[in-house]
């Protein structure tokens, strides 16, 4: 009789893989007044490191001008995570690599990016929740 394995999906480590600010502009960009144009892009990527276990990484890179020219702080984090995932069919192991596993990364980016903003002397810079889900279905869309 062949036993049904378990499927497994487990967090093995989240950690910051990288973490950077920059405040080109101090400290003259403090004695400025104005409502800052905040950008901010998110990229993902993920790997196989060795049998069942992959690493996965969130990278935030959020920049805040005043007016076209003027650099705020340019701050950026990459999130990471190592994640066990073991007897999950390959087209759920690469949803879990695209959606699930940045689900989890995510807030920890968050954080990092509006602690280190705070930390710079900046307030707080509070991102909204991303849907990794329709980000995967478009880059899914993409490669078909």
């Amino acid at each position: 009789m062949a036993e049904e394995l378990q499927p497994v999906f487990s967090i093995e480590r989240l950690y910051v893989k990288d973490l950077s600010l920059e405040v080109p502009n101090a400290p003259q960009i403090f004695l400025e007044n104005g409502e800052p144009e905040v950008d901010m892009r998110v990229s993902t990527s993920s790997s196989q490191l060795e049998a069942g276990f992959y690493g996965v990484d969130v990278t935030v890179t959020v920049t805040a001008k005043l007016g076209a020219d003027r650099t705020m702080f340019l701050n950026e984090v990459t999130q990471s995570g190592i994640f066990r995932l073991e007897n999950i069919p390959e087209e759920d192991v690469q949803m879990l690599l695209g959606v699930a596993c940045p689900n989890i990364l995510f807030p920890y980016a968050r954080e990092a990016i509006s602690s280190t903003v705070t930390r710079a002397g900046f307030p707080p810079v509070l991102l909204a929740p991303i849907n990794f889900e329709a980000i995967y279905q478009q880059q899914q869309e993409g490669n078909a």
